[in-house]
């Protein structure tokens, strides 16, 4: 599957959104990628974790015991993604800010392989790579349906992308004047 392809999937599902925008990262964007409109068609959704379970069999050698999707965005394509991997979904939550594997345990040098849904900055798989080591798993790659960044963002392990789709975003003290003008609006998860 190519960007396009993706890119295609979003536009069927009136999920590519322009206007201004507060990404979970904290930046400004004119293009919001509202992945919750292409989860809810269980087709849509199954078509591009199916590609990105077998994107991630090409890529990352040895076996995965797990699946774990940062909680909330990466809860629906971490779970149809280990579906296709043929493992468990596990998932982490904020508690106290922070991500904990709060309803499931982990067995020390299990191999896991986290998947989110839109990577920007990598925050929040860094964060999970963070709570999965404190617990003695072997995180051994992450992977997205969309890395914004197209490829310059570092998680901190090797990131399988199935798309690779590069929208500007801004610092709020450095918008452009055209999206200055437009009222900002957070439709993202962090603070959930």
């Amino acid at each position: 599957m190519e960007t396009k392809d993706v890119i295609d999937i979003f536009r069927q599902a009136g999920a590519v959104l322009e206007g201004h925008f507060i990404l979970t990262s904290g930046l400004r964007s004119p293009v919001f990628l509202q992945k919750a409109r292409v989860f809810m068609h269980a087709d849509k959704t199954e078509t591009l974790c199916k590609a990105l379970a077998a994107l991630i069999r090409e890529k990352v050698p040895g076996r995965i015991d797990y699946v774990v999707g940062p909680a909330i965005g990466g809860l629906i394509p971490a779970y149809e993604t280990s579906r296709h991997l043929g493992v468990p979904a596990i998932w982490v939550e904020r508690e106290g800010g922070e991500f904990r594997l709060r309803r499931f345990e982990i067995e020390p040098g299990a191999r896991v392989v986290i998947v989110e849904d839109i990577v920007t900055t990598g925050l929040s798989i860094r964060e999970t790579i963070d709570c999965l080591k404190a617990l003695g798993a072997e995180v051994v790659a992450a992977a997205c349906i969309i890395d914004r960044s197209a490829g310059k963002t570092d998680v901190g392990v090797p990131l399988v992308a199935l798309a690779e789709y590069q929208v500007p975003a801004y610092p709020a003290d450095r918008l452009p004047p055209e999206l200055a003008k437009i009222p900002p609006v957070k439709p993202g998860s962090r603070n959930i």
